[in-house]
């Protein structure tokens, strides 16, 4: 397994947020917390972006996935929009969080509160080249539940 270095600066006055952190060795998102300054309540249906904190820099070849918390998702009706979200690896402002309530209460959010994950992803170096055609293949421009429901 090869490790790769991820820096994150914590922004001035998140020292108690602190880095997003794995809750088990082998959990494949590191958890995001909410740096938020004031209590926010999400009503039924609302959005909001939430701040997390911090910055990062990371190598070309990787980006960063924003996601929802499944407890969350599952419990509260509360999830990511635009998920996932995509932290490109040229972004240097803070990562932010854009929740939606999708449950029947309104949600609270505090401050530190698990909010969502980031998973990091490998992004391969990619040429498009245009050309007149492309090849058959059984499917074809078939999609949208071509294969039924």
């Amino acid at each position: 397994m090869t490790d790769v270095t991820v820096h994150i600066n914590v922004l001035p006055g998140n020292e108690d947020i602190g880095i997003p952190r794995k809750m088990t060795d082998l959990a494949s998102g590191f958890d995001l917390c909410a740096a938020v300054r004031e209590t926010v309540t999400l009503a039924p249906g609302e959005r909001g972006l939430i701040p997390a904190g911090f910055a990062l820099a990371m190598p070309a070849t990787l980006e960063a996935q924003v996601r929802p918390r499944s407890g969350l998702a599952y419990k509260k009706g509360v999830t990511t929009l635009n998920s996932p979200g995509t932290i490109d690896a040229d972004y240097r402002g803070e990562v932010g969080v854009i929740l939606i309530n999708h449950g029947q209460e309104p949600f609270v959010i505090e401050r530190g509160d698990r909010i969502a994950q980031m998973v990091f992803q490998w992004v391969p170096h990619v040429a498009l080249v245009e050309v007149d055609n492309l090849d058959d293949t059984e499917r074809g421009s078939g999609g949208f539940g071509h294969t039924g429901v």
